[in-house]
């Protein structure tokens, strides 16, 4: 590599579900990182909904899990309808407003295709199975690359895979590239698998993102 060479960008792909605040929470380091890192990040929907099909819940949780179809079948739908770049914007969009707003699923997916500029119609995906096909395969990409005992989000870098980091508030500017290095780094170890401690805290959000 000559002197004048860049090193090459570091490809990741980030796997989220709407209606989930540590996902939320976590997207938001994921762009400080991308602000101080060479990373470029694909962002790919996984669904809750999808992962608890079947697991007997609290009915409170069950009720969430059945309207948490809603958002990320739109995000789908979007997806097939105009392309990967209308991924991100959205979920930022309907993000906002279910985390920040505390809309309901309904009202934040209608606000956010409009902020985004894309078609109203699309809010229909969310009570259709049309695309349940791909947002399924799409989920099973992440739950391959971690297994199923994991939740949202999840992160892939150069063929290797973590859920998490769970963080609250989300760390800004070099602390978040420097998180970014030991999640990675501890990614990367072979026979590497968990680091844990019991949260104290709840999502805390940053209004001003």
């Amino acid at each position: 590599m000559s002197e004048n060479t860049a090193p090459p960008r570091t490809a990741a792909e980030f796997w989220f579900d709407p209606l989930c605040p540590w996902a939320w929470m976590t997207s938001r380091w994921m762009g400080e990182v991308q602000q101080v890192r060479d990373v470029d990040v694909t962002w790919s929907v996984m669904s809750l909904s999808v992962l608890n099909e079947g697991r007997d819940l609290p009915e409170e949780y069950r009720t969430m899990m059945d309207q948490g179809w809603g958002p990320v079948r739109v995000i789908t739908a979007a997806r097939a309808a105009h392309g990967d770049e209308v991924v991100k914007p959205l979920y930022d969009a309907i993000g906002s407003r279910i985390h920040h707003q505390k809309l309901g699923f309904d009202e934040a997916i209608a606000g956010g295709l409009d902020e985004v500029g894309l078609p109203a119609s699309l809010a229909e995906a969310a009570g259709s199975d049309e695309h349940d096909e791909a947002l399924r395969a799409s989920h099973q990409r992440a739950i391959d690359l971690v297994g199923d005992e994991v939740g949202t989000p999840v992160v892939a870098v150069d063929g290797v895979a973590f859920f998490g980091p769970v963080v609250t508030p989300a760390p800004k500017g070099e602390a978040a590239g420097l998180l970014w290095d030991g999640c990675v780094l501890v990614a990367r170890t072979p026979g590497f698998y968990e680091l844990k401690r019991s949260r104290t805290d709840g999502p805390i959000f940053d209004t001003e993102d």
